[in-house]
């Protein structure tokens, strides 16, 4: 090796141990960027964006995207600097611009939505009533239904108490609610007429918190009540499928 390639290799060692040590600690108090670069003197360190932060912004994009606040080119683009983001002020410049943000129960991020008190569904041999993807809960709903399906989703659903009553004055055809982790219902005071009940619990685990309570309270003739979790999609099944081979095969 020559005099001067030794030279160079020297020269990109720490004088000591002490300095390495100095270094160590001034990138953990944030005086000392990963890439060697000191803070001002002064200046207070930039907070670090955990993983569950970034989480919590990449909830928000997708929220805002899926509400047209943000075009398909921005959301890929946010979501990237999201994704790569060292210190929550990174992370603050990309939700500047968008409505405010608020956490549900379960961590995730929704959009900040003012729910409505009441909300009345009257249809008549008309087709079927659906409320399905992201919607925001009301406080109580009343469904005056003859002779229509009616399917309540509540796997995507904003849920903005932990109660949700729907008074049920309904005829015929099917009245169905989709669960989700979290989500329980609660049929006691629901009377059936001629009128079929399945009520499929979903396997959680026991120490699951309860976000949403629906009680179902009025009357239901004819046709069937199916209150059931979320179907499994064609991988999850695949998946949960118990293997036929051995190692060995």
């Amino acid at each position: 090796m020559s005099r001067y390639s030794v030279s160079l290799l020297l020269a990109r060692l720490p004088a000591s141990r002490e300095d390495v040590r100095q270094d160590q600690d001034g990138i953990m108090s944030g005086e000392i960027s990963p890439t060697e670069k000191r803070s001002a003197p002064g200046s207070p360190p930039e907070l670090r964006a955990s993983h569950a932060d970034r989480d919590r912004v990449v909830d928000v994009l997708r929220i805002a995207a899926g509400d047209g606040l943000l075009t398909a080119d921005e959301l890929d683009e946010r979501l990237e600097a999201a994704l790569s983001a060292r210190t929550l002020s990174e992370l603050a410049v990309l939700t500047a611009d968008l409505p405010a943000i608020s956490t549900a129960a379960d961590g995730t991020a929704e959009a900040a939505t003012e729910p409505k008190d009441v909300v009345r569904i009257e249809q008549v041999f008309s087709g079927a009533v659906e409320r399905t993807g992201r919607w925001v809960l009301p406080r109580r709903l009343e469904l005056a239904v003859t002779w229509c399906d009616v399917t309540l989703d509540f796997t995507e659903a904003v849920i903005t108490q932990d109660t949700l009553r729907i008074d049920v004055a309904m005829a015929g055809k099917s009245l169905t609610l989709v669960t989700r982790p979290g989500v329980e219902v609660d049929v006691d005071g629901l009377t059936l007429v001629h009128c079929k009940l399945r009520h499929r619990r979903m396997h959680t685990p026991p120490d699951t918190q309860v976000t949403l309570r629906v009680e179902l309270v009025g009357q239901k003739a004819h046709g069937k009540v199916v209150v059931r979790p979320a179907r499994r999609t064609f991988w999850q099944w695949l998946l949960r499928r118990p293997t036929r081979f051995s190692a060995g095969d």
